[in-house]
């Protein structure tokens, strides 16, 4: 099976959520595409069953065919259609942000750490800019396109941890064989550093991400709640959602 997993907690996690009470996770789980119309969402994955999915003022079309609902399922899926279309701006806003707030921060831990603060800086700031356009094709206010999405950060990645690693390591070797020990210190401190780094923004992020967990837990649940069942019995699951809270340190 296809999935894709947006992991809120990741981000809240690396600094913002450790100087909270609570930290909160939210997994969203979904085989399908999301589109928005002026008319109508959309959601689409070849490889599933049903393949295509369309919700429209009330009424529900499954692959080829309009299929009848009941009342209480047509009053659903309106709010459905309704929590859908808010929830899509979010989910694009909360991508790019957390996106831009993990790059700029690897791209400092590597300056900090790098023979060429400068050319640490600007690599980053190239993967970013990439990974910034990748995420304007596949996360929009209107487009959610989960193998886009996972394409893009996994090339990201690929490009960012090998210099951050290189550059670490290689900062960690000129210390130990130099004896600079205000690198050595700041290797130590490490960890401090990055959670001083992600903290401010993280804070500034959190409240989108609780408002988008809220999102996808309230369609989670009118998914759920729908009486309509496929022809083979099955309900239509068209996304999971995993939520939980516990205290810091939990």
């Amino acid at each position: 099976m296809r999935t894709t997993a947006i992991a809120l907690s990741l981000l809240l996690a690396c600094g913002g959520a450790a100087a909270a009470d609570v930290q909160v996770d939210c997994d969203i789980d979904s085989d399908y595409d999301f589109h928005l119309s002026e008319k109508s969402v959309i959601l689409l994955d070849r490889g599933a069953s049903p393949h295509t999915v369309l919700v429209r003022k009330g009424r529900l079309f499954i692959d080829d065919r309009w299929v009848q609902v009941s009342a209480a399922d047509a009053r659903r899926l309106v709010e459905y259609e309704r929590e859908a279309r808010a929830a899509m701006p979010l989910a694009a806003s909360v991508a790019r942000q957390a996106a831009g707030i993990a790059f700029e921060v690897l791209g400092e831990v590597a300056a900090g750490f790098g023979s060429d603060p400068d050319a640490a800086r600007r690599k980053f700031a190239g993967v970013r800019k990439e990974l910034d356009a990748a995420l304007a094709a596949s996360v929009t206010p209107s487009r959610f396109n989960r193998e886009q999405l996972n394409d893009a950060i996994g090339t990201a990645v690929a490009q960012a941890v090998p210099t951050l690693v290189g550059d670490i390591v290689g900062g960690a070797l000129r210390a130990a064989f130099s004896g600079d020990a205000s690198r050595l210190q700041r290797l130590e401190s490490l960890d401090a550093d990055i959670e001083a780094l992600v903290e401010p923004r993280a804070r500034a992020l959190e409240a989108d991400a609780q408002a988008l967990c809220k999102r996808m837990e309230a369609l989670d649940a009118l998914d759920d709640a729908l009486e309509y069942r496929l022809p083979d019995g099955r309900a239509l699951d068209l996304h999971r959602v995993d939520t939980g809270s516990r205290a810091a340190g939990g």
